[in-house]
């Protein structure tokens, strides 16, 4: 008798509930990542959380399941389990939205314990959802079993279209949602999926009961209609927003000042990445100093010998903009990972054929396409870092040789990296694996900011070849180049000293960062990283 309720549902409805159950498991946990990647990145550390507690809020949710379909079941309560995760699932990017405002804050004004309270809160949001969903496998294998001999089989064949559902949850949101739709819609779409399976269902099975679930996605409609009509992150005082959108890599924003200036903001807006104003050329900013890397070459070293450049996180093209003006036709390479950041560059920062005809844009890894190149550079930058972190594999040993070999006899590298006043340690690791392939290493910490740009010559150089070639003057180049020779020369600082080299088989850049971060916070120090953003 107790099995009756099961031939409510027919087995292949169950199947197909525990297909789409497995599938929105998955895009959740997928679109967790990519909600908080937005203000906390996509380190390690991050996905060890979302990954970890998932597992942990599935493994209550199976265990409480399978106690649950023994003592109730019926189809009637696992459908309205289904719902009530549908619609919890729903809630989250809703809820979440103003913590997440206020986290990018935190994150933003250095304020270590809002910053990790309010990604705490945002993992927990997910537990009941999850849990919920946990439950479904173990609830589906008891009402599809009828005859106990067939039970293994059964349960293997929920759990193997549990997992193809899983399979089909993996890839849909990274691959079409989220870069067409975004996260927050990503979540609606699925959980609407999810909330449709089990209301037809029940709709028939208890009319009056199904009718009452109904209200939830006009709750969700409000909340959405409501949360959705504001940016994530407003513009700062004074500005205007020109451009806000989420791709399928970054949450982008474009800001412009009442002076007319533009800003490229990624994510939590911790850090500008592209600036643009239509009289000015130079902000005194990190993109700059990328123009000195070629002067450590011994003197006198002449502008016209700068004969290309490849920039590994173009952005939208303040560095190219910057290079062009002051050498002329050289030929410049950007690689950019992100293609929405490419026509958020042409249409508002003039990164264009009409501005720029001398830059080649192509969009992929910096690693992977560096390698498809069969050609030699005078300069190579790599700008590739979202504060504070750098790609981990744009920093070994191996990649650093890859570099290398598509550099000129006196080519140069230039990298950006992060540190503090007090706490190099990664960029004395940088420059300790730089040293591993290169000659010549030199630093120059950037002022008014915690940036520090590596340069490693294929020559064997010596830093006050920098300064002597300014004394040369060999040439009548734009001014404003030997301005900011100056003030790369006046930022050298020597070189640390550091025991740690980075290798693609061990690279611990996360580690190494989240070490510095969670050190200058503890601090106190939040007032002066304000100041210097």
């Amino acid at each position: 008798m107790v099995n009756a309720p099961a031939n409510i549902i027919s087995k292949p409805a169950l199947y197909l509930i525990a297909f789409i159950s497995g599938m929105t498991t998955l895009a959740i946990e997928l679109s967790a990542s990519r909600l908080l990647g937005s203000v906390f990145g996509n380190s390690n550390l991050v996905w060890a959380n979302v990954i970890g507690l998932m597992l942990l809020y599935l493994t209550i949710g199976y265990f409480l399941g399978g106690r649950l379909a023994d003592r109730k079941p019926y189809a009637s309560v696992l459908l309205q389990l289904i719902l009530w995760a549908a619609f919890l699932a729903a809630l989250i990017p809703l809820l979440a939205r103003p913590i997440i405002s206020r986290a990018a804050q935190a994150v933003f004004g250095a304020e270590a314990a809002l910053a990790l309270g309010s990604f705490l809160v945002i993992l927990v949001l997910f537990a009941l959802p999850v849990t919920l969903l946990g439950m479904v496998s173990p609830f589906v294998i008891r009402l599809a079993v009828g005859d106990v001999s067939q039970a293994g089989k059964v349960a293997g064949q929920v759990y193997a279209i549990s997992t193809l559902g899983s399979l089909l949850g993996t890839f849909l949101p990274v691959l079409v949602t989220i870069p067409q739709l975004g996260t927050t819609r990503t979540f609606l779409l699925f959980s609407g999926i999810l909330f449709l399976a089990a209301c037809l269902p029940l709709l028939r099975i208890e009319p009056r009961q199904g009718m009452r679930y109904l209200l939830l996605p006009l709750v969700i409609a409000l909340l959405a209609n409501t949360t959705l009509a504001e940016p994530l992150r407003p513009p700062a005082t004074g500005a205007t927003l020109l451009y806000d959108s989420e791709s399928e890599y970054n949450y982008i924003q474009v800001q412009e000042d009442s002076a007319g200036f533009r800003y490229l903001y990624l994510n939590e807006g911790q850090g500008v990445h592209s600036q643009w104003h239509q009289s000015e050329l130079f902000f005194g900013g990190t993109w700059q100093y990328f123009l000195a890397a070629p002067y450590f070459n011994t003197p006198p070293y002449r502008a016209d010998q700068v004969e290309s450049l490849l920039l590994i996180g173009l952005a939208a093209g303040t560095s190219a903009r910057q290079h062009q003006a002051v050498y002329g036709g050289s030929d410049i390479v950007g690689i950019e990972l992100d293609a929405e950041i490419i026509q958020v560059g042409a249409e508002f920062f003039d990164m264009n054929m009409a501005q720029m005809p001398s830059l080649q844009v192509i969009v992929g890894d910096g690693r992977y396409e560096l390698r498809q190149l069969e050609r030699q550079f005078t300069v190579i930058g790599i700008d590739a870092y979202r504060p504070p972190y750098i790609p981990w594999h744009l920093t070994t040993v191996e990649f650093f040789t890859e570099v290398k070999m598509r550099l000129a006899h006196d080519g140069a590298l230039a990298i950006n990296a992060g540190r503090t006043d007090t706490d190099r340690r990664l960029v004395d690791a940088l420059a300790n694996t730089l040293q591993q392939v290169f000659p010549s290493v030199h630093a120059l910490d950037v002022p008014q900011s915690f940036n520090t740009i590596l340069v490693a010559t294929v020559q064997p150089t010596q830093a006050p070849s920098l300064r002597d070639n300014i004394a040369y003057r060999v040439d009548s180049i734009d001014a404003r180049l030997y301005a900011v020779l100056g003030q790369a020369a006046d930022a050298l600082v020597p070189l640390g000293k550091s025991d740690l080299v980075f290798t693609d088989d061990r690279a611990p850049v996360e580690s190494l960062v989240d070490s510095i971060v969670l050190d200058f916070l503890l601090a106190g120090r939040a007032e002066e990283f304000r100041q210097r953003d």
